[in-house]
């Protein structure tokens, strides 16, 4: 495990590791520690009170963010005719039906998001091994299975945000970037925290949300307080 730099030394320094601080001093503080020389992704990790294991405490959902996540996504879309041309003026990426179905099997996949018209669905069923474990799979809960193309294509490339919660309780996404304005990080998180609370699932018990923390790519992480995410 290579020795932190002394960059990030500097920059963990201004951070009190034991402190619960405010949303909006938190993204002070990891703007500030973000100076690599690329424009370093802006992170969130909520750890929830739910055992992922059991069906009804699973948390899933998406969040379109505000002011976008600040990556440009590619978009892969499974339909045919009409639906088809309707993804492709919506600004989809790659657009296909069996044809992308035989590339995907072959491990060509040149997309960061999937989404499918429900018809595709047994054709696209069968790349469940191959999509799944890179978390593409398209599926209705989070509106990635829909007839509602072209609305799907652009929400996806202007920056919505899938989340899934892991084994642990923990939920992660990108927020931001750390050229984004404090302002504009703050709502993005805001946004991203509320879509979490708001697919709280009915399995869950006692705290909902136990620890929540911001981070940049090279910077350290900073834990914000939940009242000041959650019930503004």
């Amino acid at each position: 495990m290579s020795k932190p730099g002394k960059r990030f030394k500097a920059a963990a320094e201004t951070v009190d590791r034991e402190k619960l601080y405010g949303i909006e001093e938190a993204v002070k503080l990891v703007k500030a520690a973000a100076r690599a020389k690329f424009d370093e992704t802006i992170e969130i990790a909520m750890n929830l009170g739910v055992d992922p294991r059991h069906a009804d405490q699973m948390v899933r959902g998406v969040c379109a963010l505000p002011h976008g996540s600040g990556r440009k996504l590619r978009v892969g879309v499974f339909a045919k005719g009409a639906k088809a041309e309707e993804a492709k003026k919506a600004g989809a990426d790659v657009v296909g039906a069996e044809d992308l179905v035989e590339q995907v099997q072959k491990g060509v996949i040149d997309f960061d998001r999937c989404i499918a018209t429900p018809d595709m669905m047994p054709l696209v069923g069968r790349l469940g091994k191959v999509l799944g474990p890179r978390g593409l799979m398209p599926n209705p809960k989070v509106g990635t299975v829909t007839m509602d193309i072209g609305p799907a294509v652009k929400a996806a490339k202007g920056g919505a945000v899938e989340f899934r919660v892991e084994k642990a309780g923990l939920i992660h996404s990108a927020v931001g970037k750390a050229s984004f304005s404090e302002q504009a990080l703050v709502e993005n998180i805001r946004a991203f925290a509320d879509a979490v609370m708001k697919a709280k699932p009915s399995g869950a018990k006692g705290t909902f949300v136990k620890r929540i923390a911001v981070t940049s790519t090279m910077g350290p992480g900073v834990k914000i307080e939940p009242a000041s995410l959650v019930g503004h």
